[in-house]
């Protein structure tokens, strides 16, 4: 069988927000197709790699990816043809020497990112192999601990809801991923009646958090404990907590502005109401606990918590090598949030994952708040044995696609399947994916 390209079509799609997207089919000269869709963040970091919108069209507000998708059938397209599918790392390189920018700015890393996920899923087509499989080789077994958005805030609810971002339960005491996702939608659904019972208006956001009118930072995570309560499982025995506070959002002039409890704080004062919570509550995990320029912040906050819980990067690093390197060097987290379409190449993304883990840091995979049905992210868990993957809430049905395609990689894998539990958390416990 022919692993050559033949055909590489890109086209604009939508969203799970309604804004397009793009989504590549890349055909070999065999008659194998294969497609692959990116997705899109609300919240960004300054320093990811650019995301080409025809931004003076009006077509979709601006929000069109026509120019992107233009860039795939024109030029990205035609340099692929005639080569080896399976040569991931030479084509990946051949796209971003066309490009020719350090951010992608000029092709777009959705073109890029689109094109080099296609790549990936048609050549483990190509060999007979599950995408997981084929990225990470005969140990990729281990399925990760979900990290399930259950109360949303900041941009991701309109500015509706907390200056927080995202309130996460992590169903790390089950020995399996399916009891995981059985305890974490129970525990969804328990909270659903709790706020009803309350009289909130029961609305979903992006990632299918609730999003109710609370007067605090704290008041979601009282929520959170009592719905856990509710569905029958134990706080930090069977459930954590973990947040996304998104500080870049809400930080100005070296201060960070709580819009909703009318409060000004210095990096100081944020570390001091970070403490204060982490040892009130189950929580495992802080992501952007500061802001992306914030790197002194982080350094009192590591040396504050990082012994204790997962203080996770992700505007500050943007899935980059170069700003992960100067992270690990100046020790400001432990963890890092991993989503292949901020650098703009399965194999630069595979980099950052494996300099994370190199030094024993935490990763993430994460999803973004526009998604798409493609449930790439889910694989590629799986193949680099990150142990934890960020995909929202148990709800909406570009996240749950996530959720499912675990169930079948664990339920294909049998007893070789591997799910690490509340030890993907615990700092110094964490293991590799071949569990060393």
């Amino acid at each position: 069988m022919s692993r050559k390209i033949k055909v590489v079509t890109g086209r604009e799609i939508l969203d799970s927000r309604g804004n397009p997207t793009v989504e590549v089919d890349i055909e070999l000269e065999s008659g194998l197709k294969r497609y692959a869709a990116v997705p899109s963040g609300a919240s960004k970091g300054t320093y990811e790699a650019v995301e080409l919108r025809d931004s003076k069209d009006r077509r979709y507000g601006g929000q069109g990816v026509v120019k992107a998708v233009e860039n795939i059938n024109k030029i990205i397209g035609p340099a692929l043809i005639g080569h080896d599918v399976t040569e991931q790392p030479n084509l990946d390189k051949l796209m971003v020497d066309l490009d020719g920018t350090p951010n992608k700015k000029r092709l777009g890393a959705n073109a890029l990112c689109a094109v080099s996920l296609a790549i990936a899923r048609t050549a483990a087509g190509a060999v007979g192999l599950p995408l997981y499989k084929y990225l990470g080789g005969p140990d990729a077994v281990l399925i990760p601990v979900p990290m399930m958005n259950i109360i949303n805030g900041g941009v991701h609810a309109l500015l509706q809801g907390p200056d927080f971002q995202e309130y996460m339960i992590v169903p790390y005491g089950c020995e399996t991923f399916k009891e995981a996702l059985r305890s974490g939608s129970e525990t969804y659904h328990a909270l659903q009646r709790i706020l009803f019972d309350k009289g909130f208006r029961i609305t979903v956001a992006d990632e299918g958090g609730f999003v109710p009118q609370l007067t605090s930072n704290e008041e979601p995570l009282g929520l959170i404990v009592k719905a856990i309560e509710k569905a029958g499982y134990k706080p930090g025995e069977d459930i954590g907590i973990a947040l996304d506070v998104a500080a870049s959002c809400f930080y100005e002039d070296g201060k960070y502005k709580l819009r909703i409890e009318n409060t000004e704080l210095s990096s100081a004062e944020m570390v001091e109401k970070y403490v204060g919570l982490v040892n009130k509550y189950p929580i495992v995990a802080i992501e952007d606990g500061f802001a992306e320029d914030d790197w002194e912040g982080w350094k009192i906050l590591n040396n504050a918590l990082g012994d204790k819980i997962e203080l996770i990067g992700d505007d500050i690093f943007v899935t980059n090598v170069e700003r992960l390197k100067r992270g690990i060097k100046e020790k400001v987290a432990n963890a890092v949030l991993i989503k292949p379409n901020q650098i703009g190449t399965i194999t630069e993304t595979i980099a950052a994952v494996k300099m994370a883990q190199k030094v024993k840091w935490g990763v993430v995979v994460s999803h973004r708040s526009g998604e798409t049905v493609d449930s790439f992210i889910a694989d590629f868990s799986v193949a680099m044995g990150t142990g934890a993957l960020k995909t929202g809430a148990p709800c909406r049905g570009e996240r749950i696609e996530k959720y499912n395609q675990l169930l079948r990689i664990e339920d294909e894998l049998k007893d070789t399947a591997m799910h690490l539990g509340k030890e993907a958390f615990i700092r110094g416990g964490r293991r590799t994916k071949n569990g060393v």
